[in-house]
């Protein structure tokens, strides 16, 4: 996604071609849950972090595609290229999730764990476009109202840091997630490693992930929630003051069926339905994030009105 931005963005932008990467699982319940839950935070207050936690639920065996294995196992390999290319560009000031490696949440009842994720690297390229245009991006043609409605939706994002947590209801689960990572760490390194990996999936993931892909029975058992920890000041004035820590807490959550099969599908039709019905009110050509893009956008309501939600969940005063 990095390398098509950087190769093709200033081709795509005087052509009036529009490329919105990651229009899939990979990134719009991020994106548009953390719009969501900035949304939340009325001024004056306002976000200082915010932290999702993405929990995958079964009533059978949770399954993933071999595509999404294979894909984790070659980004591993590339990883050294991809690394070159952010050295190679301007970096704005990279989100940072803090504590532990494995956390206790419970409140949400959840074991958490640290994930590198394609989402937290989407994520920040929105909030360093819009921090760019604080009043998002003009539509090609677009009207008066979406203008004002553009406008006003930005408006009410604050930035934050913003980071990714896997997370189970037992550390059971979490460790199965733990010792996957390893495995694709420690042996997508090296070609016979990544040829083991790709070669046993099953056997390298402890079951999470295999080439037949799940059941159907299995797809229809599954789901996700996608929890948005926001911690931040109910006065922003205090973010500047010395020593101050936050003392709000906003929780959102994001839920929908299966990932891969059902909740990707549904999204990226929504994507496409958007930008071929509002095309005017979308930016004239470039390459951009799903948030940049379709942020001011229907695009949330119309996942609602097909199988996803969006819900605020609480807000409480920390001690």
């Amino acid at each position: 996604m990095e390398r098509v931005e950087a190769d093709l963005h200033e081709v795509a932008a005087r052509n009036g071609s529009l490329i919105v990467s990651a229009c899939g699982f990979d990134s719009i319940p991020a994106e548009l849950g953390f719009l969501f839950n900035s949304r939340q935070w009325k001024p004056p207050s306002a976000p200082l972090s915010v932290v999702a936690y993405v929990n995958l639920e079964s009533d059978r065996k949770i399954v993933g595609n071999f595509g999404t294995f294979q894909s984790a196992v070659l980004g591993v390999a590339n990883a050294s290229e991809l690394q070159a290319l952010r050295r190679s560009r301007p970096r704005p000031a990279k989100p940072k999730v803090r504590g532990s490696l494995i956390e206790h949440d419970k409140a949400l009842g959840l074991w958490v764990m640290k994930l590198p994720s394609a989402d937290t690297v989407v994520v920040k390229r929105t909030l360093a476009k819009v921090t760019e245009h604080p009043e998002g991006l003009p539509g090609a043609d677009e009207t008066p109202e979406f203008a004002e409605h553009r406008k006003e939706f930005w408006s009410s994002i604050k930035p934050a840091h913003f980071g990714v947590k896997i997370s189970s209801r037992s550390i059971l689960g979490l460790f199965l997630w733990l010792c996957t990572g390893l495995f694709i760490g420690i042996l997508g390194g090296f070609s016979f490693g990544r040829s083991l990996l790709l070669k046993f999936p099953e056997l390298f993931s402890i079951g999470l992930f295999r080439k037949t892909g799940p059941t159907e029975e299995e797809v229809r058992s599954a789901s996700f929630k996608m929890w948005f920890i926001g911690r931040g000041y109910s006065d922003s004035a205090r973010a500047s003051e010395r020593g101050s820590k936050p003392d709000k807490e906003i929780v959102t959550r994001v839920s929908g069926p299966e990932i891969g099969y059902i909740t990707t599908p549904i999204v990226l039709v929504q994507c496409a339905l958007v930008l071929l019905s509002q095309r005017a009110n979308l930016p004239k050509g470039g390459v951009y994030t799903p948030g940049a893009v379709f942020g001011p956008t229907d695009l949330q309501k119309r996942l609602e009105e097909n199988g996803m939600s969006f819900e605020l969940i609480s807000t409480r005063t920390l001690p």
